[in-house]
């Protein structure tokens, strides 16, 4: 199977995709100007208390007060194998600046979830350095493996400190766990040295960005190829990859085509589906994705399918197929929390276990853990997964501003991407000009917001855009056409890019 993975920065927006052979299994987006905050530690000040709720809300600097559960301690770290001495909450009270780390980002209305039990994760071990608790992944299943990684982790820790040894240290030696130990305590000195100094607000420590943590998390050694879109990834990607002994540098390849890489590839046209609610299934049917604020539903629909041989089968054949696209799906999307899924009714008992079980076995193929409810009569699965990175609907939708909120439409980023890519098309058939007609209200979001300005500046240097707003046009309307005359004929409204 070729397992690639494709890098690229666009209109000041990271992008990661995982493709197995070209069909992509994972895809990670994160906006230049509000990179995922989960791992950021900032210096916050508690503003109230909340001792129904066991709680405070801290300012960070931060949209919205932060959400610190009191008394929670190690009981984060259930997902792992171990035992300790959980932190005890500090007695805090209100005007009080302490560290907090993000675990949950912002979301909707809600402001972020916090917590004083600190962590630094790096590829093989996660640092604790309040907490006092040594787990290990469940993941890693061989008994004397298991002793051994605790056995080595224990020796390292400090008084009052703690590990977790992750999946990727059940090859790793002695050596390799001490050298990332150190380099792990040795980033948490640096936060208490800047914490000294800080003010309430700033950001004491900052997570790796989009490359660097795919790299450090996914990446292995069944990796066919990595492509890269422009230089400074590139870069990037390559200074990480020597210091993996999993990776080849020569897997590495800096994408030099005319056109847009994620097109060149056939990636584009698959990443521009996730922002559809529904999705084709191989057999005829078809699911329809809907997110609440509570869950998110998916309802299962036979469509064009009609099988060969009764009602049951075809419905049965329909939920199968339904399921490993559902596991797919919730993957590419990274949909977290509360998933409810409405299957077709079945009858018989042994197909409702069997695609619960299909569905568990699609949802066990990836990264992030989840829990499956059996089937109830009414032919509806729940099941829970965990978020790992920002939702794609985040990314690819925005508000109605015509609906108070009902309603969505798609994002200025992804239309700029979108824009970018038929500008991209045009230079790569020799065009000197490029003009792009679009609704006015977007063309002042590119404009003010500056998505293409990097590429004016390289690769698009010496070429004209220009920009041709419509009062009446939809905000997600847009034409873009090529042109090499030397005097261009447009409207007085027209306006060069940049």
């Amino acid at each position: 199977m070729r397992k690639e993975w494709f890098f690229d920065h666009l209109c000041g927006a990271q992008i990661a995709v995982y493709a197995e052979d070209g069909r992509i299994a994972e895809a990670v987006f994160e906006r230049g100007n509000c990179a995922e905050l989960t791992g950021n530690i900032y210096k916050g000040r508690v503003c109230n208390l909340v001792p129904g709720m066991q709680a405070a809300f801290v300012s960070c600097g931060l949209e919205r007060n932060c959400y610190l559960p009191l008394g929670e301690g190690a009981a984060r770290f259930t997902a792992y194998d171990g035992e300790g001495n959980a932190l005890r909450a500090p007695d805090l009270k209100e005007g009080d600046e302490i560290l907090v780390q993000i675990v949950k980002p912002p979301r909707g209305s809600k402001g972020a979830k916090v917590t004083c039990d600190l962590s630094f994760v790096g590829k093989t071990l996660i640092y604790l350095p309040q907490t006092d608790f040594l787990g290990i992944s469940r993941k890693i299943v061989e008994g004397d493996v298991r002793e051994r990684l605790l056995k080595d982790v224990d020796k390292l820790r400090d008084e009052g400190t703690g590990f977790i040894v992750r999946t990727a240290a059940e090859e790793a030696d002695r050596r390799h766990l001490k050298i990332e130990s150190e380099y792990l305590k040795r980033v948490w000195h640096t936060v208490e040295r800047a914490a000294a100094s800080a003010a309430v607000g700033d950001v004491v420590y900052r997570e790796y960005d989009l490359p660097m943590k795919v790299m450090r998390d996914s990446l292995g050694g069944g990796v066919t190829r990595i492509y890269v879109g422009d230089r400074a990834t590139y870069e990037n990607v390559v200074r990480l990859a020597r210091m993996r002994p999993d990776l080849g540098e020569r897997k590495i390849v800096l994408y030099d085509g005319k056109h847009e890489m994620m097109r060149a590839f056939g990636i584009a046209g698959q990443l521009n589906q996730l922002a559809d609610r529904v999705v084709q299934l191989e057999n005829g049917g078809y699911l329809v994705i809907d997110k609440t604020e509570a869950m998110t539903v998916i309802d299962v629909n036979t469509g064009k399918f009609v099988g060969e041989i009764d009602l049951e089968s075809t419905v049965f054949e329909t939920n199968l197929v339904a399921a490993r696209e559902i596991a797919r799906q919730v993957r590419l999307r990274n949909i977290g929390g509360l998933v409810a899924v409405d299957f077709i009714d079945m009858a018989n008992e042994a197909h409702r276990a069997a695609v619960d079980e299909a569905l568990s076995a699609a949802l066990a193929l990836d990264r992030a853990k989840s829990r499956v409810s059996p089937m109830g009569d009414m032919c509806v699965t729940m099941f829970t997964r965990k978020r790992t990175n920002n939702d794609a609907a985040d990314f690819y939708l925005q508000s109605c501003p015509h609906c108070t909120g009902h309603g969505t439409i798609f994002s200025d980023i992804y239309l700029a991407i979108c824009i970018r890519g038929e500008i991209t098309e045009r230079f790569a058939d020799d065009y000197s000009s490029a003009v792009v007609e679009c609704n006015r209200e977007l063309a002042k979001n590119i404009l003010s917001k500056r998505y293409l300005a990097e590429e004016v500046r390289t690769v698009w240097a010496g070429r004209r855009i220009y920009l041709i707003p419509h009062d009446d046009w939809a905000y997600e309307r847009f034409s873009v056409h090529g042109d090499n005359a030397g005097v261009l004929s447009l409207p007085d409204s027209a306006m060069l890019l940049y």
